[in-house]
């Protein structure tokens, strides 16, 4: 199981010469090429699911698939932690990850909604704590996780 963030960034026709994202996308193709050929998505929306099978195009030799090795979760902390995030600055945001980090149980929907946090597919997974966790920034004032768990 792995968790990437859905940041648009990371689709291919964002693409420039220079990679604003490179340390965010190496991490995450890394973490797509561990679930194995066949990698099941959970994404709340169009925009993840595109972001996540681009990533598993890119991570070479997976395709999306229900019948599954590893499972993609796509989704983000908040986008509110500086004042040049994409919803400007919340006091809030910055516990509200924490909060996070700790558990993915029992989101509180309405403030990750107010956050413009995409956390609908995260509470089905372990801790960070368990995980490990290969990234780990707010680049644009927005959080970003790239985690893996290995099964029991």
């Amino acid at each position: 199981m792995a968790l990437v963030p859905g940041v648009l960034a990371l689709l291919p026709s964002y693409a420039s010469l220079e990679d604003p994202v490179a340390g965010l996308r190496a991490a995450c193709l890394a973490a797509v090429a561990a679930l194995g050929p066949r990698v099941r998505v959970l994404a709340s929306g169009p925009s993840g699911v595109r972001v996540a099978e681009a990533l598993v195009s890119a991570a070479g030799g997976c395709v999306v698939d229900e019948d599954e090795t590893g499972v993609l979760v796509v989704g983000n902390g908040s986008a509110k932690r500086t004042e040049k995030a994409p919803g400007h600055f919340d006091a809030r945001a910055e516990a509200f990850d924490a909060a996070l980090r700790e558990s993915f149980a029992g989101i509180d929907a309405a403030l990750a909604a107010e956050l413009w946090a995409d956390t609908a597919c995260l509470g089905a997974l372990p801790p960070l704590a368990e995980a490990e966790v290969t990234y780990d920034d707010a680049p644009f004032g927005v959080q970003y996780w790239v985690a893996t768990w290995r099964a029991a």
